[in-house]
């Protein structure tokens, strides 16, 4: 017995010394109060015009003069390139002349073919008189109905030569390069004396944007924030050429197309922006905010309190107690809820609440026993511990 009695002497001793040395608990706290709450959801994205033409050729050849350079401002049907037209004026001259010949070849056929129908006619009587062999009017009445086929082939390369010519019209207008619609010029991608080639692909020679003043932001919203947004919502966003001013504008489309880059899936949300100064360029990055959600005079706890979750071997310091964690009165923390720690001098006990819109710093508290000026700890920090030589003191560690 008196060994038994000895041992537990020994064993409170420790205990009490190990409790001695325990490094005191430090709180870190921040106060609930009342104020404004904005959700919102952030994106990038870039500006261009609403509608922008890429200008290309139909026809192959060499760039024989330029009429518009970058910037400038150009009208509908208004010739901003010329390409050689050398090649397809002999294209038209040299059609002209097969339509010509397709002509004559027509008043040849047309004339044997009158030839051969009067040959005919007279034999027709001869060979009733049995005065020329049956032979001889059948082949006469083959001979008249060739010279009407002759007429039928003679008329159709004549409608060959006819949409030759056009053709090769078309092709020479072609080499005027005219703008498409009324706009200002963006880009310029040949040079006098280059040689584009329409052979495979139109080689594009001028981008146009139709209309600066009316423009338009492409952001890509990730999957997980693009529920949050709907057609019509303000937005406002800011760029780099301007950091002190912000553009605002509205969502005009939440288009369906995912875009997966790096595994990562979002989706593109229109934005309209009117650029009545011509501030905005083609080009420019927009960091964009979509306001979701906001309310004045809301109960607010910064995030830092509702990510606090002490380490179970804790509770008991945090509490005072050797107790199990529970809100005050002791009830059961539910999982559907959130929890925070609220201090008292060097004590805290655990108090459920609801949440509601979070800005990423503060969120709305809906429920629970909380009320302004109650201090939320966002953080334990231990006291001051020896470092591993013995000496000197070293940083209270991290506990939670």
């Amino acid at each position: 017995m008196a060994v038994t009695a000895a041992c537990a002497v020994v064993a409170s001793l420790l205990a009490w010394r190990a409790a001695a040395n325990r490094p005191k608990l430090q709180l870190e706290t921040a106060r609930v109060d009342r104020g404004r709450i904005v959700a919102k959801v952030t994106a990038t994205g870039t500006l261009s015009a609403i509608v922008t033409i890429q200008v290309g050729t139909q026809v192959s050849g060499t760039i024989a003069a330029l009429h518009a350079d970058f910037n400038s401002l150009v009208k509908k049907g208004q010739i901003i390139a010329k390409i050689d037209p050398a090649l397809y004026e002999a294209a038209v001259q040299q059609a002209s002349a097969n339509l010509v010949a397709a002509q004559g070849n027509l008043a040849k056929a047309k004339a044997q073919a009158v030839d051969a129908r009067r040959q005919y006619v007279r034999n027709v009587p001869l060979a009733k008189d049995k005065l020329i062999a049956q032979a001889d009017l059948d082949t006469s009445q083959a001979n008249a109905d060739a010279g009407d086929a002759s007429v039928l082939a003679a008329e159709g390369s004549l409608a060959q030569a006819k949409a030759a010519l056009h053709q090769a019209k078309i092709n020479l207008a072609y080499t005027d390069i005219v703008s498409p619609t009324n706009g200002s010029v963006i880009s310029r991608n040949v040079d006098v004396g280059q040689t584009v080639a329409a052979s495979l692909q139109a080689p594009t020679l001028f981008v146009i944007a139709e209309d600066l003043a009316k423009m338009q932001v492409d952001t890509n919203v990730a999957e997980a924030d693009v529920g949050r947004l709907r057609d019509g919502m303000r937005v406002t966003f800011a760029v780099d050429a301007y950091p002190s001013e912000v553009f605002s504008g509205a969502v005009r489309q939440i288009r369906n197309s995912p875009q997966t880059v790096q595994n990562v899936v979002t989706y593109d949300a229109v934005i309209d922006v009117a650029n009545p100064g011509l501030k905005l360029r083609p080009g420019m990055t927009a960091n964009v905010t979509f306001v979701y959600a906001q309310k004045d005079q809301v109960l607010r706890v910064p995030n830092a309190a509702l990510r606090f979750h002490p380490a179970p071997e804790m509770i008991g310091r945090l509490r005072g107690t050797a107790a199990h964690a529970g809100g005050r009165g002791g009830e059961t923390l539910l999982p559907s809820r959130r929890t925070v720690w609220v201090a008292h001098g060097k004590r805290a006990e655990p108090v459920q609440v609801r949440t509601g819109v979070s800005d990423g710093s503060l969120t709305e508290i809906v429920a629970g026993d909380l009320n302004p000026g109650d201090a939320v700890v966002t953080d334990v920090v231990g006291g001051s511990l020896p470092t591993a030589s013995g000496g000197g003191q070293t940083r209270p560690p991290r506990l939670f």
